[in-house]
């Protein structure tokens, strides 16, 4: 085939939304199959390869993010029904949720402002402009919440967006051997630890160690949310 037909064949083929869905389970599925490979190794993370490559690819081929959401857009509604199905394990270990309450509710309330107020005082201490604090505060909370957050107090919630992922990557890699070093090996306050400081992606990483450890890293998840959207305008009017 010439360059000028596979040129105008690969046009064709982005005018489909089939093309950028494909790529993307294609993507994930080979990256699944190298991190099994690598026996889950905290570094051999599959969302931060799968998006290096999908970010190449769209990269190379000079592909609108808008071009290729509308094929994967799919995968996008589908965290909605992941999200509730977090309920399933939490039924399952109800009994080691309601003995772990009280010490949850704490550390969830010491988490969730330690993550804001370390992120804004080091970026203040670093220069950065409101703007840039605003949007960086609510960065351990799920994206849907830190963007709603960054907007309603004055942030770029595109730059919250990518800060937020930045964080969940980042400590889904980082959590799992800085929790071994630090000797906790209890699953409940592994899960704990790592579902409030990167929220979904780490929530994925923490159900690779144990289903008991997955369900408290998506009760930290989604309660730092909350937590979050409660906190951070009280914190940084503080600040102020």
């Amino acid at each position: 085939m010439t360059p000028e037909r596979l040129a105008a064949f690969w046009v064709y083929l982005q005018t489909g939304p089939l093309l950028w869905l494909t790529l993307t389970l294609a993507a994930y599925g080979l990256v699944q199959a190298l991190a099994r490979r690598a026996r889950f190794h905290p570094l051999v993370n599959p969302v931060a390869i799968a998006v290096a490559l999908l970010v190449a690819v769209l990269v190379l081929t000079d592909t609108p993010y808008a071009r290729y959401f509308e094929g994967a857009q799919f995968v996008h509604f589908l965290l909605g029904p992941a999200t509730v199905a977090l309920a399933v394990p939490l039924w399952r270990h109800r009994a080691a949720v309601r003995e772990a309450l009280v010490p949850m509710a704490i550390a969830l309330f010491a988490g969730s402002a330690t993550a804001v107020l370390s992120a804004v005082a080091i970026a203040r201490l670093l220069g950065a402009s409101r703007e840039t604090i605003v949007s960086l505060a609510p960065k351990s909370a799920t994206t849907p919440i830190a963007m709603a957050v960054a907007e309603k107090l004055g942030g770029l919630p595109s730059l919250t967006a990518v800060l937020v992922i930045a964080t969940g990557i980042l400590g889904a890699m980082t959590a799992g051997p800085l929790l071994d070093r630090l000797r906790v090996r209890e699953p409940r306050a592994r899960g704990l630890a790592i579902g409030l400081a990167a929220h979904g992606i780490g929530t994925a990483r923490a159900f690779w160690e144990s289903p008991l450890c997955g369900t408290f890293a998506g009760i930290a998840m989604a309660a730092n949310g909350v937590a979050t959207a409660l906190l951070a305008p009280f914190l940084l009017a503080w600040l102020r």
